[in-house]
């Protein structure tokens, strides 16, 4: 059996579901974190996030790394 989840988002509250039994379906599927990435959401937050929000700090973690190498 799937194992599908409502959940809210901890960074901006938004309601989404997270379906870990079927993770191909799931809206996080597709998203690549690299381990930095990945422990740099993780030091941040307990629970699953939305996709949106993956995706924005995905995003600023790729600008403070390419700040830092330009200083």
């Amino acid at each position: 059996m799937c194992v599908h989840e409502e959940k809210i988002c901890p960074r901006c509250s938004n309601k989404f579901e997270c379906k870990l039994g079927s993770i191909t379906e799931c809206q996080c599927y597709g998203i690549s974190l690299t381990a930095e990435e990945h422990a740099f959401i993780e030091s941040r937050y307990d629970d699953c996030l939305c996709r949106n929000c993956l995706v924005e700090l995905k995003n600023r973690y790729v600008a403070f790394k390419e700040k830092l190498f330009l200083k």
